[in-house]
């Protein structure tokens, strides 16, 4: 087991006041979180899961992953005890009426499958609501292992699991953030809490690093998707809903899910830059518009550029869209660059970005490079 460098940038301990009514959230305890600005890797929409945990009598480990902010019902009990919207465990006990307290090395566990293997930039561990039943201390490992493991195989002897997160106290009811700065590609990690108590939420963030292999043989991909290893760079606007959401995987299912600006009220544009998965040529170009009805974008342009200083050429000139559409256009010639903008006109939004091509052949090798230095 390898110990890295951590830094704790939201260090909270202690119980939260007991709920004394009204918002739940009002004495939440939070930070600025640098590291948000990467995509989450625990994302159930890119096929994250928790496969296992050694004991969830109070609440399932499922909702570690679930995607909204944990919610708190002060009259729900079921036949267990208090029904909590997180992972908890039972109280943990010693092994005698002589020594009823549990060991310093007694811990719960639960082995999380990254929905897209990354190198991970900071982690979250939200213990919202779980006021005085939160663990005393948290600690997280990483993993990388091909395939898709059972968790009989990821807890095998042979697995190498490298600290991301040291034993560190937290403080309950609050939003314990870590940084990390392991540069190395994890496709598990294993949450520890010290002895015992409850976690609502974990969120993994980071940047995607796909395989070089499975991208070969896709041949054509989308080359900014979320999965592939594409990324959000920057964005005029971000008032209702994160631009990252355009790359995310499948078709927005509702208006949230998208990318939505504010009203403008000059007489600019609003736009998003996006990083490529890698050097690339993209042929076809989707722009969709779903549930953004009264407010999708009315025109669109797409532009790309070759490397950080190259110039940009638009591709796509500006044309007209249709509220809760999906548009596709087939480009006259292959569009060669790294990065790509979307411009749109004047204001609104979009739901997601599909630029369809291949890896050029130095973009090929400069991505097989980073995998393998990255322990892929």
């Amino acid at each position: 087991m390898t110990a890295q460098q951590n830094t704790s940038l939201a260090s909270f301990t202690g119980d939260a006041n007991p709920y004394g009514g009204g918002d739940p959230y009002a004495d939440y305890r939070t930070a600025d979180l640098p590291f948000t600005q990467y995509a989450n890797l625990a994302d159930r929409q890119l096929g994250a899961g928790v496969v296992a945990a050694n004991d969830e009598f109070f609440a399932q480990r499922e909702n570690l992953l679930v995607p909204e902010p944990a919610e708190f019902d002060p009259e729900h009990f079921g036949h267990k005890g208090k029904v909590m919207d997180g992972w908890e465990t039972r109280r943990r006990r010693g092994a005698s009426a002589e020594q009823p307290w549990p060991t310093e090395e007694d811990h719960d566990w639960a082995l999380i499958r990254l929905g897209a293997p990354g190198v991970i930039r900071g982690i979250v561990v939200d213990t919202a609501h779980f006021r005085g039943n939160y663990p005393q201390a948290v600690s997280v490992e990483g993993a990388s292992v091909a395939g898709s493991p059972s968790p009989e195989e990821l807890l095998a002897d042979d697995v190498k699991w490298t600290t991301l997160v040291p034993r560190t106290p937290v403080g309950g009811h609050a939003a314990n953030g870590f940084a990390v700065s392991t540069e190395q590609r994890f496709t598990h990690l294993r949450l520890k809490q010290h002895p015992d108590g409850g976690i609502a939420r974990l969120r993994v963030h980071g940047e995607v690093v796909p395989d070089p292999a499975w991208l070969t043989a896709l041949g054509t991909f989308d080359v900014v998707a979320l999965e592939n290893g594409g990324q959000v760079e920057d964005a005029s606007n971000l008032f209702y809903s994160p631009a990252t959401n355009t790359i995310q995987p499948g078709r927005s299912r509702k208006m949230d899910d998208g990318w939505e600006t504010r009203r403008r009220r000059d007489r600019g544009n609003d736009w998003i830059q996006y990083r490529l998965v890698d050097r690339s040529q993209i042929r076809a170009v989707e722009i969709d518009t779903a549930y953004l009805k009264g407010n999708s974008a009315g025109w669109a342009s797409v532009s790309v550029k070759d490397g950080e200083e190259g110039e940009w050429r638009e591709v796509l000139p500006r044309t007209r869209m249709q509220p809760d559409t999906n548009h596709r256009f087939v480009l006259p010639e292959a569009a060669v660059g790294t990065h790509a903008r979307v411009d749109i006109f004047p204001d609104g939004g979009m739901s997601r970005l599909r630029l369809f091509g291949t890896l050029t052949e130095d973009g090929a090798a400069h991505l097989a490079a980073r995998h393998q230095e990255l322990g892929g």
